[in-house]
């Protein structure tokens, strides 16, 4: 008779027949197929199919599903208290195992993330299993189902069977899960055949330990207890029969929805997963049926930085980076996140983008305006007195500011009148310093005329560039870099002029050349997106330079 541990159900009561002097031949079969942490078993129910049938072919089965480690221990216990010595024993376990570097274990269906730690706790040790095995004296059969797919581990532990020390008398037998069941179904209970005799025909599986081809494993004598008949077909299993003859999906679903829980429920669910199509190839063609152009492609990267998801690029390649955007995206607003985009989530994306365009113009307006009333304000309080100190003080705080022009004009005043009044000589080396404008060159001054009419000023500029030169210059070059590789085209110039003119900052002609006024406007308007700086493009400045009213793909 079977005895089955379900591990939801509970412990049924396990009884013998005493008063048995013959040696009997005795099963535990226990089968984990769904497991809460970790892959399922796609084969462990074929374990308990097997305990059937070895029960009808005179084993005494003890067997369990779906158990958790003190499960499976009880009935393990329930097992060594019947065995006795004469005995023959087969135990079968179909499930997740795991492995340190000298023990493995078969995890219960509760194990969450163990390690080596806490595996004693959620998992049988198979050296244990070994040491019951082998107080069957040579008749002892430990079969093991494996799974291809793994669990989650902690430290120490690694997913499968690692080496066994398999004691005297005790055969090992390894493999597949379906195979194993298979094995014990048709193999294991044939009388007058050896182990070794039954592997021939099972050639997918490992064996270990005692192997001997001149002892069966059941004699051949004896009584062999007669067929049993078949059930009759469950109401289960005669409409599986009918969903597999029709074989589409709302079958299938049709079966589901009566058995979730079903013996066929695991196949259902396969077989619905291979009649309909990959979710993620089917968004792929989606966005292929767009035939999004390169420029497409650049203002929908453009667009995502804008939303804060970093492309990677904007060179209009769809590669990881993109990719990677994309799925962001999509997960910050619900969708699916396949990583390609339809005409519905590319319309979605085109609103937001402007949206946010319209924002960073009004952030930017409102900082503009701010900046632009702390330049006025510190104008009064300096360059307005018309005095060199104070102009000279407002062009340095800001160089491009509102005044910057009229202040340069009144301090080109009093250039001259210095000048004038300087010898002509040192009004030519003052000069040709200022239009230098370089470190050497005011040194130069300074050596000729260390104190001519300009000294001050030359030394004051000397100490200014003495700190900064090789920053600046390495922070120059940089820049220069970052807008060389944009590799922008004249056309490309002339439209960014274009821009910053429409917006304001006064870059000069629109001829595509990147003059001083070209390099201030850029100045200006990083200054106003709270940008470094530095006068040169690069792609942060040609993201808020070029946003908004860039994604229109047509329809």
């Amino acid at each position: 008779m079977v005895m089955n541990w379900c591990g939801k159900a509970g412990l049924v009561a396990l009884v013998f027949l005493g008063g048995m002097a013959r040696a009997e031949d005795r099963a535990l079969v226990i089968g984990n197929e769904n497991y809460a942490d970790a892959a399922d078993i796609t084969a462990a129910d074929a374990a308990l199919d097997a305990a059937s049938t070895l029960e009808r072919q005179g084993f005494r089965v003890i067997s369990g599903e779906d158990l958790a480690a003190d499960d499976a221990r009880r009935l393990l216990s329930e097992q060594l208290a019947a065995l006795r010595p004469e005995d023959r024993l087969v135990i079968l376990l179909s499930g997740h195992f795991a492995r340190s570097a000298g023990q493995s274990w078969f995890i219960g269906t509760d194990a969450s993330q163990p390690d080596l730690a806490s595996v004693d706790a959620t998992g049988l040790n198979l050296a244990t299993l070994m040491e019951i095995a082998a107080t069957a004296r040579g008749g002892a059969v430990l079969l093991l189902g494996t799974e291809t797919r793994r669990l989650p581990l902690g430290p120490g532990l690694q997913a499968g069977l690692g080496r066994l020390q398999v004691p005297q008398g005790v055969t090992v037998i390894s493999g597949d899960a379906l195979a194993v069941a298979t094995f014990a179904t048709r193999q294991l209970p044939l009388k007058g055949k050896s182990l070794s005799a039954m592997l021939e025909e099972a050639p997918d599986l490992t064996a270990e330990g005692f192997l001997s081809p001149l002892v069966p494993f059941r004699p051949a004598g004896g009584v062999t207890p007669a067929p049993q008949p078949q059930p009759p077909v469950s109401g289960e299993d005669a409409l599986w029969r009918a969903t597999e003859a029709i074989g589409t999906v709302a079958a299938y679903e049709s079966y589901l929805a009566r058995y979730p829980q079903g013996r066929y429920a695991r196949e259902a669910r396969a077989e619905i997963a291979a009649i309909r199509p990959d979710p993620a190839q089917v968004a792929q063609q989606a966005e292929e049926a767009l035939q999004l152009t390169r420029d497409q492609r650049r203002a929908i990267q453009r667009g995502l930085a804008m939303l804060g998801h970093d492309p990677r690029g904007v060179d209009g390649v769809f590669g990881p980076g993109s990719r990677g955007a994309i799925t962001a995206w999509q997960t910050r607003n619900d969708l699916p996140a396949t990583g390609f985009l339809n005409r519905d989530q590319l319309t979605r994306l085109s609103a937001q983008v402007d949206r946010r365009a319209a924002e960073l113009e009004a952030e930017a307006e409102a900082r503009r305006a701010e900046q632009e009333r702390a330049d006025r304000i510190y104008w009064d309080q300096t360059g307005a007195a018309g005095d060199e100190p104070g102009l000279r003080a407002y062009v340095k705080r800001y160089p491009d500011g509102l005044y910057a022009d009229v202040a340069n004009a009144r301090l080109a005043v009093f250039d001259e009148a210095a000048r004038e009044a300087s010898a002509e000589q040192d009004r030519a080396a003052w000069i040709k310093a200022r239009e230098s404008n370089t470190l050497i060159a005011y040194r130069d001054y300074l050596r000729a005329f260390p104190r001519g009419a300009f000294a001050p000023e030359a030394q004051k500029r000397v100490d200014a560039l003495t700190g900064q030169a090789q920053q600046d210059d390495a922070a120059r070059k940089q820049a220069e870099a970052a807008e060389a590789a944009l590799n922008l085209s004249g056309l490309a110039r002339s439209l960014i002029e274009q821009r910053l003119d429409g917006l304001g900052f006064n870059p000069g002609p629109a001829d595509g050349t990147f003059d001083a006024e070209t390099r201030r406007a850029i100045r200006r308007f990083q200054a106003a997106r709270n940008l470094p700086e530095t006068g040169y493009m690069n792609q942060q400045t040609m993201v808020g330079l070029l946003a908004g009213g860039l994604l229109n793909l047509g329809d």
